[in-house]
Order: structure tokens, then sequence, then C-alpha cells
């Protein structure tokens, strides 16, 4: 089945956005992590403990990215936050979500983003996502959905991969 899009705020500028629209066809796979109910800004919180490992050596995106190419440009992390814009702060959010990119080191702040709350269109309403747990969709580079893990899946998210991609060197 292909990742459908739907509208949600990205955070960083409280603009309105399709989440499908989002991605570039740059031919990287996706992982939509939907977050779980906690700020994910609690050491506690699931969406946390994900983006903690994805910054580790055992992550998929650091055992596949070439050196000296761009942290997301294998694969592409986004997040989508259960909480209104108006009450997650970018700063202090996970490394993996505020990459540095680009010849200059930019801060690419486009991958944080929330229910449109204002309007109605709750995404983890609409796609059926636990609110207590939270899910990954790992979504191919033609944006068919791939695979659908829990968010403490690490293993098996690290499994996915590895069944099909060759390390970088």
């Amino acid at each position: 089945m292909r990742f459908h899009s739907a509208p949600v705020i990205r955070l960083v500028d409280a603009k309105p956005v399709q989440l499908g629209h989002a991605a570039g066809a740059d031919g990287a796979w996706r992982i939509y992590a939907f977050a779980d109910s906690r700020n994910p800004q609690d050491p506690a919180s699931r969406i946390g403990a994900l983006c903690k490992f994805l910054d580790t050596d055992k992550s998929p995106i650091k055992r596949f990215t070439p050196s000296g190419a761009d942290i997301d440009s294998v694969i592409d992390v986004r997040a989508i936050f259960q909480q209104g814009h108006r009450d997650l702060a970018v700063t202090g959010m996970p490394p993996v979500l505020l990459p540095k990119k680009g010849r200059f080191g930019l801060i690419d702040y486009e991958k944080m983003f929330c229910p449109d709350l204002k309007a109605g269109t709750d995404i983890f309403e609409m796609r059926g996502v636990n609110r207590g747990q939270g899910c990954m969709v790992v979504v191919r580079p033609d944006q068919y959905i791939a695979h659908v893990l829990p968010l403490h899946g690490f293993d098996a998210l690290a499994g996915f991969f590895a069944g099909f991609m060759i390390e970088a060197g």
C-alpha cells in the first residue's frame, strides 16, 4: 500500500503541509516515526529512545550512509508528535531530527510535524495509530510502505535494512 499523504503542521514554523509532500523524490528511504503520547524531550518517551538508537553506530542510518554524504541521504527520519505545535519547543529535540547538512552544515528543521488540530484532521486518528505506543512506518523510495514496527523495534528495524543494504565503508 502507498503511504498516503495527510495534513499536518510543521513544528518549526507552524506551516500547514501535506506529510507525503514534505519528502522529495531523492531515492531515500523514509522512517515516519509516529510518537507516543509523552513529550519527545522526556527521557522516558519511546520516540526519544528511538532517536537515541538512530544516533548510535548500530543504527541503519549510520551503517548504510556513506561517509561524507548527508545523514538523511539514504534513510530519512521524520517525526510526527501528538502534541500541538505550540506545546513543543524545537530546541532540545534529538539531533537525528535536526541534522546538519550540506556544504555549510546548516540544520534541517523540517523533520518534525504535529497534528493539524485546528482543522480537525488528526493524523493519528486518520491512520489508526495507537496513541500510547506510537509506531514507525518504513516507506520505500517509491512511497510504498515496506514495514510497520513499534517504536521500540530497534533490532527489527536494523535487521530489515541489513537484509538488503550494503554497509557503507
